[in-house]
Protein backbone atom coordinates (compact mmCIF):
# COMPACT_ATOMS: atom_id res chain seq x y z
CA UNK A 1 0.00 0.00 0.00
CA UNK A 2 1.08 3.77 -0.80
CA UNK A 3 0.21 6.81 1.45
CA UNK A 4 -2.51 8.44 -0.53
CA UNK A 5 -2.45 11.03 2.88
CA UNK A 6 1.00 12.19 3.81
CA UNK A 7 0.97 14.85 6.23
CA UNK A 8 4.03 16.39 7.93
CA UNK A 9 4.69 18.77 10.64
CA UNK A 10 0.95 20.46 9.74
CA UNK A 11 -0.02 23.72 11.97
CA UNK A 12 -3.24 25.65 12.37
CA UNK A 13 -4.44 28.41 14.24
CA UNK A 14 -7.55 30.36 14.38
CA UNK A 15 -7.44 34.13 15.43
CA UNK A 16 -10.53 33.74 17.82
CA UNK A 17 -10.60 38.25 18.30
CA UNK A 18 -8.40 40.34 20.03
CA UNK A 19 -4.86 38.75 21.23
CA UNK A 20 -7.27 35.17 21.40
CA UNK A 21 -5.49 32.63 19.36
CA UNK A 22 -6.10 28.95 19.27
CA UNK A 23 -3.79 26.67 18.19
CA UNK A 24 -5.63 23.81 16.50
CA UNK A 25 -2.78 21.59 15.71
CA UNK A 26 0.93 21.90 16.66
CA UNK A 27 2.61 19.98 14.56
CA UNK A 28 0.68 16.60 13.15
CA UNK A 29 2.55 13.86 11.54
CA UNK A 30 -0.41 11.18 9.81
CA UNK A 31 -0.03 8.35 7.01
CA UNK A 32 -2.77 7.07 5.95
CA UNK A 33 -2.48 4.35 3.44
CA UNK A 34 -4.60 3.67 -0.10
CA UNK A 35 -7.64 1.59 1.37
CA UNK A 36 -7.33 1.92 4.42
CA UNK A 37 -10.29 2.49 7.39
CA UNK A 38 -9.27 4.81 10.48
CA UNK A 39 -11.15 6.12 12.69
CA UNK A 40 -10.01 9.74 14.23
CA UNK A 41 -10.95 10.12 18.15
CA UNK A 42 -10.80 12.90 20.80
CA UNK A 43 -11.96 15.19 23.02
CA UNK A 44 -13.85 18.62 22.06
CA UNK A 45 -10.82 21.04 21.54
CA UNK A 46 -8.30 18.02 20.37
CA UNK A 47 -7.93 18.96 16.49
CA UNK A 48 -9.76 16.45 15.27
CA UNK A 49 -12.19 18.18 13.51
CA UNK A 50 -9.82 20.84 12.38
CA UNK A 51 -7.72 17.61 11.07
CA UNK A 52 -10.62 16.46 8.80
CA UNK A 53 -11.00 19.72 7.22
CA UNK A 54 -7.34 19.72 6.47
CA UNK A 55 -7.47 16.53 5.17
CA UNK A 56 -10.71 17.40 3.11
CA UNK A 57 -8.92 20.54 1.66
CA UNK A 58 -11.79 22.62 3.39
CA UNK A 59 -9.05 24.18 5.43
CA UNK A 60 -5.98 24.97 4.58
CA UNK A 61 -2.49 24.33 7.01
CA UNK A 62 -0.68 27.36 7.92
CA UNK A 63 2.70 25.32 8.02
CA UNK A 64 3.54 21.93 7.26
CA UNK A 65 3.07 19.92 4.24
CA UNK A 66 0.05 18.03 3.44
CA UNK A 67 -0.09 15.63 0.36
CA UNK A 68 -3.00 13.64 -1.23
CA UNK A 69 -2.38 10.99 -3.43
CA UNK A 70 1.06 12.86 -4.04
CA UNK A 71 0.10 16.06 -4.88
CA UNK A 72 0.86 18.93 -2.16
CA UNK A 73 -2.40 20.70 -0.53
CA UNK A 74 -0.74 23.83 0.96
CA UNK A 75 -0.09 25.89 -2.03
CA UNK A 76 -3.05 25.28 -4.46
CA UNK A 77 -4.97 28.08 -5.42
CA UNK A 78 -9.17 27.94 -4.73
CA UNK A 79 -10.06 26.32 -8.01
CA UNK A 80 -7.39 23.81 -7.48
CA UNK A 81 -8.94 22.90 -4.35
CA UNK A 82 -12.19 22.69 -5.33
CA UNK A 83 -11.30 20.44 -8.18
CA UNK A 84 -9.37 18.15 -5.68
CA UNK A 85 -12.84 18.28 -3.25
CA UNK A 86 -14.94 17.20 -6.50
CA UNK A 87 -12.81 14.94 -8.18
CA UNK A 88 -11.42 12.68 -5.32
CA UNK A 89 -13.13 13.29 -1.96
CA UNK A 90 -16.62 12.09 -0.66
CA UNK A 91 -17.90 14.28 2.54
CA UNK A 92 -20.64 12.57 5.14
CA UNK A 93 -21.50 14.80 7.86
CA UNK A 94 -23.69 14.39 10.88
CA UNK A 95 -26.57 16.72 9.72
CA UNK A 96 -27.00 15.11 6.45
CA UNK A 97 -27.16 18.67 4.69
CA UNK A 98 -30.28 17.58 2.49
CA UNK A 99 -32.23 20.30 1.43
CA UNK A 100 -36.05 19.47 2.57
CA UNK A 101 -38.17 20.52 -0.08
CA UNK A 102 -36.14 17.92 -2.57
CA UNK A 103 -36.37 14.45 -2.86
CA UNK A 104 -33.78 11.56 -1.93
CA UNK A 105 -33.06 11.97 -6.02
CA UNK A 106 -33.00 15.38 -6.69
CA UNK A 107 -30.84 15.62 -3.06
CA UNK A 108 -28.05 13.15 -4.22
CA UNK A 109 -28.35 15.17 -8.01
CA UNK A 110 -27.40 18.12 -6.38
CA UNK A 111 -23.25 17.98 -6.71
CA UNK A 112 -23.62 17.51 -10.93
CA UNK A 113 -26.30 20.00 -10.83
CA UNK A 114 -23.96 22.46 -9.56
CA UNK A 115 -20.89 21.80 -11.53
CA UNK A 116 -22.87 21.91 -14.51
CA UNK A 117 -22.74 18.23 -15.79
CA UNK A 118 -25.95 17.21 -16.85
CA UNK A 119 -25.15 13.85 -18.62
CA UNK A 120 -26.61 10.82 -17.23
CA UNK A 121 -27.28 12.65 -14.13
CA UNK A 122 -30.65 11.09 -13.01
CA UNK A 123 -29.01 7.40 -13.83
CA UNK A 124 -26.06 7.93 -11.60
CA UNK A 125 -27.64 9.38 -8.99
CA UNK A 126 -30.55 6.44 -9.24
CA UNK A 127 -27.07 3.75 -9.19
CA UNK A 128 -26.17 5.96 -5.88
CA UNK A 129 -29.47 5.23 -3.98
CA UNK A 130 -29.88 1.89 -5.09
CA UNK A 131 -26.23 0.86 -3.80
CA UNK A 132 -26.85 1.91 -0.69
CA UNK A 133 -30.44 0.05 -0.28
CA UNK A 134 -32.65 3.22 -1.36
CA UNK A 135 -33.96 2.39 -4.71
CA UNK A 136 -37.21 1.90 -3.73
CA UNK A 137 -37.20 5.65 -1.86
CA UNK A 138 -35.70 7.83 -3.98
CA UNK A 139 -38.83 10.14 -4.46
CA UNK A 140 -39.39 10.44 -0.82
CA UNK A 141 -38.35 13.53 1.01
CA UNK A 142 -36.14 13.70 3.87
CA UNK A 143 -39.04 14.28 6.45
CA UNK A 144 -40.68 11.26 5.00
CA UNK A 145 -37.61 9.49 6.00
CA UNK A 146 -36.32 7.49 8.92
CA UNK A 147 -32.89 9.27 10.09
CA UNK A 148 -30.70 6.38 9.02
CA UNK A 149 -32.34 6.85 5.69
CA UNK A 150 -31.59 10.04 5.41
CA UNK A 151 -27.81 9.44 5.80
CA UNK A 152 -27.87 6.68 3.29
CA UNK A 153 -29.29 9.28 1.02
CA UNK A 154 -26.05 11.64 2.33
CA UNK A 155 -23.80 9.01 1.76
CA UNK A 156 -25.21 8.11 -1.60
CA UNK A 157 -24.41 11.94 -2.79
CA UNK A 158 -21.00 11.49 -1.36
CA UNK A 159 -20.50 8.62 -4.22
CA UNK A 160 -22.03 10.35 -7.14
CA UNK A 161 -18.37 10.83 -8.14
CA UNK A 162 -16.68 7.95 -7.42
CA UNK A 163 -14.12 9.35 -5.15
CA UNK A 164 -11.36 7.37 -3.96
CA UNK A 165 -11.46 9.04 -0.34
CA UNK A 166 -14.42 9.09 1.75
CA UNK A 167 -14.38 11.19 4.91
CA UNK A 168 -17.23 10.75 7.19
CA UNK A 169 -17.49 13.67 10.54
CA UNK A 170 -19.72 11.58 13.22
CA UNK A 171 -22.16 9.79 11.07
CA UNK A 172 -23.83 7.94 13.26
CA UNK A 173 -23.91 10.77 15.89
CA UNK A 174 -27.83 11.51 15.72
CA UNK A 175 -29.16 7.83 14.98
CA UNK A 176 -30.16 4.79 17.31
CA UNK A 177 -28.43 1.37 17.48
CA UNK A 178 -29.77 -0.19 14.44
CA UNK A 179 -29.11 2.88 12.13
CA UNK A 180 -25.92 3.01 13.03
CA UNK A 181 -25.19 -0.57 12.12
CA UNK A 182 -26.41 -0.19 8.73
CA UNK A 183 -24.69 3.06 8.01
CA UNK A 184 -21.21 1.47 9.23
CA UNK A 185 -22.26 -1.81 7.18
CA UNK A 186 -22.17 0.77 4.05
CA UNK A 187 -18.86 2.32 4.75
CA UNK A 188 -17.09 -0.97 5.28
CA UNK A 189 -18.50 -2.61 2.34
CA UNK A 190 -16.86 0.53 0.05
CA UNK A 191 -13.30 -0.04 2.02
CA UNK A 192 -13.62 -3.65 1.01
CA UNK A 193 -14.26 -2.49 -2.47
CA UNK A 194 -10.88 -0.28 -1.95
CA UNK A 195 -12.37 3.19 -1.07
CA UNK A 196 -10.01 5.10 2.02
CA UNK A 197 -12.45 6.03 4.57
CA UNK A 198 -11.81 8.57 7.52
CA UNK A 199 -13.88 8.88 9.90
CA UNK A 200 -14.52 11.23 12.96
CA UNK A 201 -16.24 10.03 16.03
CA UNK A 202 -16.69 10.14 19.42
CA UNK A 203 -17.98 6.42 20.25
CA UNK A 204 -15.38 3.57 21.10
CA UNK A 205 -17.91 1.47 19.67
CA UNK A 206 -17.89 2.71 16.12
CA UNK A 207 -14.33 3.53 16.27
CA UNK A 208 -14.18 -0.65 16.92
CA UNK A 209 -15.48 -1.55 13.58
CA UNK A 210 -12.66 0.33 11.89
CA UNK A 211 -8.79 -0.99 11.04
CA UNK A 212 -6.76 1.69 12.98
CA UNK A 213 -7.66 4.22 15.41
CA UNK A 214 -6.17 7.94 16.04
CA UNK A 215 -6.63 9.13 19.30
CA UNK A 216 -5.80 13.11 19.14
CA UNK A 217 -4.90 15.23 22.08
CA UNK A 218 -4.11 18.98 22.28
CA UNK A 219 -3.68 19.45 18.70
CA UNK A 220 -1.20 16.22 18.12
CA UNK A 221 -1.71 13.13 17.65
CA UNK A 222 -1.85 11.04 20.97
CA UNK A 223 -1.97 7.30 19.62
CA UNK A 224 -2.43 5.51 16.53
CA UNK A 225 -2.92 1.64 16.80
CA UNK A 226 -4.25 -1.00 14.70
CA UNK A 227 -7.30 -3.00 15.19
CA UNK A 228 -6.40 -6.68 15.21
CA UNK A 229 -10.38 -7.33 14.37
CA UNK A 230 -12.67 -4.70 13.34
CA UNK A 231 -16.29 -5.39 14.56
CA UNK A 232 -18.78 -6.44 11.73
CA UNK A 233 -21.79 -4.33 10.73
CA UNK A 234 -23.35 -6.83 8.74
CA UNK A 235 -23.45 -9.18 11.68
CA UNK A 236 -24.84 -6.79 14.77
CA UNK A 237 -27.60 -6.07 11.98
CA UNK A 238 -28.64 -9.89 13.02
CA UNK A 239 -29.64 -9.71 16.36
CA UNK A 240 -31.18 -6.07 15.82
CA UNK A 241 -35.03 -5.38 15.58
CA UNK A 242 -35.80 -3.25 12.29
CA UNK A 243 -35.12 0.28 11.40
CA UNK A 244 -38.43 2.61 12.47
CA UNK A 245 -39.87 3.97 10.21
CA UNK A 246 -40.28 7.59 9.51
CA UNK A 247 -44.21 9.55 10.28
CA UNK A 248 -45.27 11.54 7.63
CA UNK A 249 -44.87 15.39 8.42
CA UNK A 250 -47.91 17.32 7.51
CA UNK A 251 -47.92 19.66 4.62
Amino acid sequence: MSGVIEIRGVTKSYHMGGDVVVHALRGVDLTVDRGEFVAIMGPSGSGKSTLMNVVGCLDVPDSGSYQLAGEEVRTMTDDQLAAIRNRRLGFVFQTFNLLPRLNALENVELPLVYGGDGHERKERAMRALERVGLGERMHHRPAEMSGGQQQRVAIARALLNDPDIVLADEPTGNLDSRSSAEILAIFQRLNDEGRTVVMVTHEPDVAQHCKRIVRMRDGLVHSDERVEHPARATEELETMPEEPIAAPVPA
